[in-house]
């Protein structure tokens, strides 16, 4: 707990990390509601990420929410206010029951792919220029890459303000992704 909060203030600090005895997942019955409760939850300042669920506890969505499990009272509180709750919270206490990621690069010399889920996004390393969207099956995945290609990631319009499916998400979790690198 002493990295996640700062001890006066009590507020979270969205840079700590967690070893796995720490964390916990939420558990939701759909896609929408993990991202309405990582929205919610991040807006709120907690440290959370989205990831893959582990086999032993797929019930149909293919996301989880992992957060510190200190704070579980806390983010159901958090959760009940905006009426999403998980089906279940899981302490991660075994490697078999930790979250997958959902991110995967590639890195091609010139141009570097990052992989969210079923999305994908390639830059241009040297002038880290859009050059490909592509993945999922979504009707706004085409409309995603018409907006995106061609442009820089800083003048790019974000995925997450434009797509409204689960494969704007995921193209949006890459997205920010690269933006870390």
């Amino acid at each position: 707990m002493l990295g996640f909060f700062n001890k006066q203030k009590r507020t979270p600090d969205k840079k700590a990390r967690f070893a796995s005895a720490d964390l916990g997942i939420l558990v939701f019955e759909n896609t929408s509601e993990v991202i309405q409760a990582e929205k919610n939850l991040k807006k709120a300042g907690w440290s959370v990420r989205v990831m893959g669920p582990p086999p032993e506890i797929q019930t149909g969505c293919d996301l989880v929410i992992e957060f510190p499990l200190m704070e579980e009272l806390n983010i159901l509180r958090e959760l009940g206010n905006i009426n999403v709750l998980p089906l279940q919270v899981v302490p991660v206490t075994a490697p078999l029951l930790k979250p997958v990621s959902l991110f995967h690069t590639k890195d091609f010399g010139d141009y570097l792919m990052v992989r969210a889920a079923n999305m994908k996004i390639t830059i241009d390393k040297r002038d880290m220029i859009i050059v490909n969207i592509s993945g999922g099956g979504c009707p706004d995945v085409p409309y995603l890459a018409q907006e995106m290609v061609g442009k820089t990631l800083a003048e790019s319009p974000r995925p997450g303000d434009l797509g409204h499916t689960l494969c704007g998400y995921a193209l949006e979790l890459a997205y920010e992704e690269l933006l870390v690198r």
